[in-house]
């Protein structure tokens, strides 16, 4: 079922993508592209290619998150392909995805590299930081062996864990993990990687486990990235166990109820009793069942009991009735029933935009040569008869129309003047060398104040100073919308070329992401009243997240203004090169009439014949952009029919 409905999202993705290819090739043949045009199709065909559907899977340790994992996605394989045995497995957030250009393999970043001041994201294009390890397909065992080390494990002095931002000394808990010679154990490894072709991961499906929830609060990348951009997330209760304090403060702080999120109580079998009845079990579920949404503040259809290790057995060894009983298949449902219809309207949401633009603009284009070729087949069908005075009089009025059109050619270049200065003025809100400079600064600051609060506040003005910069840039850009949006109407008015609205330029998303980052700094920090150096060592190694996050946002940013304002002016300058090329046309397609060097009748039968190719061409283009809605919307019908 899971590989059905990701084929069908696949296929839905690859015959967008399909309707898109053939509009770019043929806008391309039919010369009807432009800057903006090969912009907007570039990105939302890189958008496509990259889209993923990620799942989470969040606990504390020895919940079963791992052998969940194994039983929803890799029992097709007769085993286990994650690690899975009692006591703690996975020490490390450990995503398994597919990319086509690696062999399989599984990328270990060292724990080490937390002692830098760069975020797990900072590190994925690095190659040299990972470790790589190859999996051999054919050699299930040793693949089984080399993947265990997400559970790899060594002590260090207690200073080097501090160092890390892994050792808090006025944490009781933490105390008592220290041995007889003062060390501690962490993690051999940061982060892992591993490359599979499995058929779900081939689809783009990728899957984040993640370590007890102590990980959530020590290692930022989780909780800035991977979990809240997850589209689905599985928090993980056990039965025996039900809802712990801690269980209820993550769930709070960085999961929270809504679309994609779906709370597992695993080990159900631990309540299976032969000594009592069925349904004397079902009772016993269902209470602990119960007092786990009510704990969450959920609906108890809201939490599905199942047992992830009996599922496990019950696929590999073809036991349905075990299958049955461990109600996984029920969990399965919901899942996908939540994760592909969300990701499905996101990536939908997405695409209306730009293709009505795109849809618009072509239009606009070919509509333009149509009518620079009626009113040539007008002036033409009109010299029927008329003697050469006239002929001459309509070459002199062609030939001031042209002369007007040019002399607002150096108007245009006026504003060419302005455009560069307010796209200069941009940067210095927008540029990266801001966003560098700005992080340095906080650095300096938390040194600076080795206290909480300190250290709290450098963050916080730090937030304003990025909000500040966002909102400089924003209104920059509206002038600069504004301006070219002057021109070209003026340009429209005055010399009747039909532009639409220059192509338009937001930076509210990046708004809303670093909006979305502070929330969940805030969240983590905001309340704390316990004010240790700990705390400003483990605040300082969130900020090295947040940063690493920040400068991502404001380098896409930068990498969508500088695109923006490479094409803005794309579709007026087409226009304008096409009504001189129409001009000029028009005045020596008379000057040959009146010098009789061809017949007025074969001309109009030419334009004529060019009209009728352009009607075509409007046609075409209409066709093709209803293919991309037809195959935008297809899914819709696909998948409401398989729900």
């Amino acid at each position: 079922m899971m590989v059905r409905d990701l084929q069908q999202y696949s296929a839905w993705r690859q015959g967008v993508v399909a309707a898109l290819q053939a509009y770019q090739a043929w806008v391309g043949a039919a010369a009807l592209t432009d800057g903006a045009t090969e912009l907007r199709l570039a990105r939302t065909l890189a958008r496509l290619a990259d889209d993923k559907l990620s799942v989470a899977f969040v606990a504390e340790f020895s919940r079963g998150k791992s052998e969940l994992i194994n039983a929803i996605f890799f029992a097709d394989y007769g085993q286990r392909i994650l690690p899975s045995a009692a006591g703690r497995t996975t020490m490390c957030p450990t995503e398994l995805l597919y990319e086509a250009g690696r062999p399989p393999s599984i990328r270990l970043l060292p724990i080490e590299t937390r002692a830098e001041n760069l975020s797990t994201s900072d590190y994925r294009d690095s190659d040299a930081a990972w470790t790589v390890l190859p999996l051999d397909l054919e050699a299930a065992g040793q693949m089984h062996e080399t993947l265990k080390q997400v559970s790899m494990t060594k002590r260090v002095t207690l200073a080097e864990a501090k160092r890390y931002g892994l050792y808090d000394e006025d944490d009781a808990d933490a105390q008592l993990a220290v041995d007889a010679r003062g060390t501690i154990e962490i993690s051999l490894w940061r982060h892992a990687i591993i490359n599979f072709p499995h058929p779900l991961l081939k689809q783009g499906l990728v899957i984040l486990d993640t370590p007890g929830l102590n990980a959530i609060g020590t290692e930022p990348e989780l909780t800035l990235n991977l979990i809240p951009n997850a589209h689905a997330v599985l928090f993980i209760l056990a039965a025996d166990t039900g809802v712990t304090k801690s269980d209820i403060e993550v769930w709070r702080k960085h999961i929270g109820a809504g679309p994609g999120r779906l709370v597992v109580l695993n080990k159900i079998d631990s309540m299976w009793d032969e000594l009592r009845s069925d349904a004397e079990v079902d009772a016993a579920i269902a209470r602990q069942q119960d007092g786990a949404a009510h704990m969450l503040a959920l609906e108890a259809r809201q939490v599905f009991p199942v047992s992830a290790q009996k599922a496990l057995v019950g696929k590999i060894n073809g036991d349905q009735a075990l299958l049955a009983k461990s109600r996984l298949e029920a969990l399965e449902r919901a899942l996908f029933n939540e994760l592909i219809p969300a990701k499905r309207d996101i990536v939908r949401q997405q695409l209306d935009g730009e293709l009505a633009a795109l849809g618009a603009a072509q239009q606009a284009l070919v509509a333009a040569r149509i009518r620079g070729i009626v009113e040539q087949l007008h002036e033409l069908k009109s010299l029927r008869g008329k003697n050469q005075s006239v002929v001459a009089h309509m070459m002199r009025r062609i030939d001031a129309e042209k002369k007007e059109f040019d002399s607002s050619l150096f108007k245009l270049q006026a504003t060419r003047a302005v455009f560069t200065r307010l796209s200069t003025e941009l940067y210095t809100s927008l540029g990266m060398d801001i966003v560098r400079d700005d992080i340095e600064r906080v650095r300096r600051e938390m040194q600076a104040s080795r206290f909480f609060l300190g250290v709290r506040e450098a963050v916080k003005q730090y937030f304003e100073r990025i909000r500040r910069n966002l909102e400089l840039s924003e209104r920059k850009t509206g002038e600069i919308s504004e301006m070219m949006g002057v021109m070209y109407r003026k340009f429209s008015a005055e010399h009747g070329l039909a532009l639409a609205l220059p192509m338009p330029f937001s930076l509210q998303r990046y708004e809303e992401e670093i909006g979305a980052i502070e929330a969940i700094y805030s969240k983590q920090f905001g309340t704390a009243t316990l004010i240790t150096t700990s705390r400003v060592v483990l605040m300082e190694k969130f900020f090295d997240s947040i940063a690493s996050r920040v400068r991502k946002s404001f380098k896409t940013a930068n990498d969508e203004a500088e695109a923006w304002l490479k094409v803005i002016m794309a579709p007026l300058e087409a226009q304008i090169r096409l009504h001189k090329e129409q001009l000029k046309h028009r005045l020596a397609s008379i000057q040959r009439i009146h010098d009789a060097s061809d017949s007025l009748e074969q001309k109009i039968d030419a334009f004529e014949a060019a009209l009728l190719a352009l009607e075509q061409q409007k046609t075409r283009l209409a066709e093709l952009a209803g293919a991309i809605g037809i195959a935008v919307n297809a899914q819709c019908v696909a998948f409401d029919a398989a729900a």
